[in-house]
């Protein structure tokens, strides 16, 4: 790996950063607060949040197994994708590498910081080659994204080519794990100590529930974490978001229930899509949704469209012709989806 310095963006190296009011008292103890032009009224709304999260990081940390000064906590997982670009990459002149299909908003955020896309198709099992990836780079590339489990096709990565990548790649690595409560797979997560060029990213949209609340995480070594700190918007995670996080974090061992639930749900999704006369194949899938190779997606999805039924038509993405995209529900839901697709 190159020193984090050469990958920065100098501006952003030398940047000063925006020192909030309540960044300049941290430390000590503090009852009155005529610092920040705030109304003394309207208790507690009317204060700025910590703009570090101080508290809420210590109980990711506990229930995540990372350590608290590798962890950023963003404005939803958009945030912390947005970043490595600000951070890492010159527009018009450096580039990313990616997996194809994946995630849309990495090529999207991409577009937006005007740096160049390359994807990399995977193969007919929608795995990777490290070599292929690692052969799309060249000096100005910055960052390679990997999806696993994968989105949209749901199935973990393999595990050595990604290990491969990292140990071959001078840039930064980061691997989006917002599915990795659904799979056995071990979370990257928590091998940052092996690889210092590792963003790891997560949420509590999927397993936890928390979509609403727009809660993204991103781990990484303190130095990178320190980077993308300076470069955030000054309290980018509401109060409200923090107070709702911390309350579901309280309970780890419901979300466990409700993870055991949807894989249960999933196995017997995959089992009466296999009867469907309109299926041609079911992918393998590691995630909360299942990806099914049908005979005329467009068809069926307007037809689901009309009994209220919403689905994701993934058709005009590459290797995903005539696929749907559906999310397991609950069991009334998937029952719902099935029954309409029999009288198809």
């Amino acid at each position: 790996m190159k020193s984090l310095e050469e990958l920065t963006r100098k501006n952003i190296w030398n940047l000063a950063p925006y020192s909030s009011a309540r960044n300049e008292y941290s430390g000590h103890v503090a009852h009155v607060f005529l610092d920040a032009n705030e109304n003394p009224y309207n208790q507690p709304f009317n204060r700025y949040p910590d703009p570090l999260q101080t508290e809420l990081k210590k109980r990711v940390a506990q229930v995540k197994g990372v350590p608290q000064e590798c962890i950023f906590l963003g404005n939803g997982s958009d945030e912390a994708i947005d970043l490595p670009y600000r951070c890492f990459t010159r527009p018009g002149i450096d580039n990313v590498v990616a997996i194809e299909p994946t995630y849309g908003m990495y090529k999207v955020c991409a577009d937006i910081n005007d740096v160049e896309y390359r994807p990399v198709l995977l193969d007919e099992h929608f795995q990777i080659s490290a070599d292929k990836l690692l052969n799309a780079c060249d000096e100005n590339t910055k960052l390679i994204w990997i999806c696993s489990p994968n989105n949209p096709t749901g199935n973990c990565i393999n595990r050595d080519e990604i290990t491969k990548v990292l140990n071959g790649f001078e840039g930064i690595v980061i691997v989006d794990e917002a599915y990795s409560d659904f799979s056995a797979e071990k979370p990257f997560r928590l091998e940052l100590k092996h690889h210092p060029n590792l963003i790891v990213l997560n949420t509590l949209s999927k397993a936890w529930g928390c979509a609403a609340i727009r809660l993204g995480m991103a781990f990484a070594q303190p130095d990178i974490i320190n980077l993308f700190n300076k470069v955030k918007y000054p309290y980018n995670v509401n109060l409200l978001t923090q107070q709702q996080a911390m309350e579901a974090l309280k309970d780890p061992f419901e979300v466990d229930k409700w993870v055991k639930m949807l894989l249960q749900e999933r196995t017997r999704m995959i089992q009466n899509f296999k009867l469907l006369p309109i299926t041609e194949k079911i992918y393998p899938t590691d995630a909360n949704f299942i990806l099914v190779k049908v005979n005329n997606a467009q068809k069926i999805y307007d037809y689901l469209v009309e009994k209220g039924i919403i689905v994701r038509n993934r058709t005009r993405i590459q290797l995903c012709e005539n696929c749907l995209r559906i999310t397991v529900g609950n069991k009334s839901e998937n029952n719902e989806v099935l029954a309409a697709l029999r009288q198809y």
